[in-house]
Order: C-alpha cells, then structure tokens, then sequence
C-alpha cells in the first residue's frame, strides 16, 4: 500500500472506528488512518484477515470481530470498543457485500438478509457513536455507497437499493447532526480493484467496459478511495457535509 499523499495534523490521535475493516477498502481505509497517527477499531466478520492486518499495523489499531448483521452485537461491540480507547471522533460505514443476483430468485428473505448487510448496520453504527459525538461537540461520518445505483448495475436489485438508501440517509443525518457539530457525508466509488472484484467479476470484457466508461483509464485502487475518506473526515472538509462524492474516474 502506498503512503498517504497528504498528512492532516488534525486526525493524529482521534479514535476512529471502520466496519468492513480487514480486506479490500476497508483495509486500505484502516492503513490510512495509521499512517496518519489516528488510533482504529476495525469491526469485521473475517477474523484471520482482521488480526493479521492490526498485528501487522501495531498497537494503536485494535480489531473486533462482528458480524455487523447482529445489531445487538454490533452495539455492544461499539460500546466496548469506545470504553476501550475513548468516544469515536470518526466513523466510516464502509462494510458491503455485493453480490449478484436474478430477480427471480429472489426470496423475501434474501432481500432482508442483503439490507441488513448493505444497510441496517450503516444506520446502527451511527446510532452507536453519535452519543459521544455530541458530547465533544464534534464527528466525522462517512457512509459508503455506491456509482452502482446511478448506473443501474444489473444482476443485483438488493445490492443496489441499499446504495441508493444510503445516500437518502446521509442527507436525513447530516442534516439532523449538523448542529451537534457533525458531519455526515457519502461516498459512490467506482470499480476499485479489490481482490474480490478481480476474482468475481473482472473479465476481459468488463474491462474493456470500465475503461468505456470511464474518462481516466486506469483503474481505482483501494488506496484512492482511502484517501478521499481521509480528506472527507480531516478538518480540511470541515465546512463540508451533507454532500456525495463521487469517485469513478469519471465513469458517471
């Protein structure tokens, strides 16, 4: 992974928490906030690939192992990770899990089941920090969509209207938060070659698509996307909330 192009003085010491921590983005996510002095609790399911990546950042990232469709868990979790290392300065909602699926085979509890991954939990962390937020005056929250809903990916209705939700509830937040001093924002990232999309989806032809697509032809790697939440949780952004950034090289 690459070093951070920037260093925000402002997040050395605040106490970050990450879902969807211990691969793909979400790593490269939980990386940058070391890099920038931030003490992280990352909150993931895959606990081999979760205490590899803390052991092999150091003490000041700390990983818990959640199922975030739990939300009796993942409030616990939250509770004891934030009387652990302090209240949350930061939250990022970055965990997701996109898979593909026909319309026709799709059960009511398959639709439930794909929210709860994509959705609920973004709504139940949030809920989770937003006390000790308050009390500092001060947060920073960045919920991950998705360019998913606003290019109609196909093969993955449920997967899809959960990004598109996401988006609706950043605005219902930021706009509830805002007087609390908190600052609630989105962000749509494009293909990122993750390991998992290289291995599921990435076939010559959809490459030659994305490239289509795109304006810039390279691809988005995980690490770009970091940084986009390391400067939407800086105090460089601090006038911004409320807002959706999109991140796709120019694909939307």
């Amino acid at each position: 992974m690459t070093d951070p192009q920037t260093v925000y003085s402002d997040l050395a010491g605040k106490v970050v928490a990450i879902t969807g921590g211990a691969s793909g983005i979400g790593a490269a996510i939980v990386t940058a906030f070391h890099k920038q002095g931030a003490q992280v609790v990352f909150f993931d399911k895959d606990e081999v690939a979760g205490v590899a990546l803390a052991e092999s950042l150091g003490k000041s990232v700390h990983f818990q192992s959640l199922d975030l469709t739990d939300i009796e868990a993942l409030t616990t979790r939250f509770a004891e990770s934030a009387a652990m290392v302090g209240d949350f300065d930061v939250l990022v909602n970055n965990a997701a899990h996109d898979d593909r699926h026909e319309i026709a085979s799709v059960t009511p509890a398959y639709w439930r089941k794909q929210l709860a991954v994509n959705l609920d939990h973004q709504f139940f962390a949030t809920q989770a920090v937003i006390q000790g937020m308050r009390q500092k005056g001060a947060g920073a929250i960045v919920n991950m969509s998705s360019i998913a809903w606003r290019v109609g990916l196909e093969s993955a209705p449920a997967y899809v209207a959960s990004k598109a939700a996401i988006e609706g509830l950043t605005h219902s937040l930021a706009r509830e938060l805002g007087p609390a001093g908190i600052r609630v924002n989105c962000l749509l990232p494009g293909f990122v070659r993750t390991k998992r999309q290289v291995d599921n989806w990435l076939t010559p032809e959809f490459e030659q698509r994305i490239m289509n697509s795109q304006c810039l032809t390279r691809f988005i790697e995980p690490e770009d996307i970091a940084e986009m939440v390391i400067m939407l949780t800086s105090d460089a952004s601090r006038a911004v909330t409320n807002q959706a950034l999109v991140v796709d090289a120019g694909w939307t």
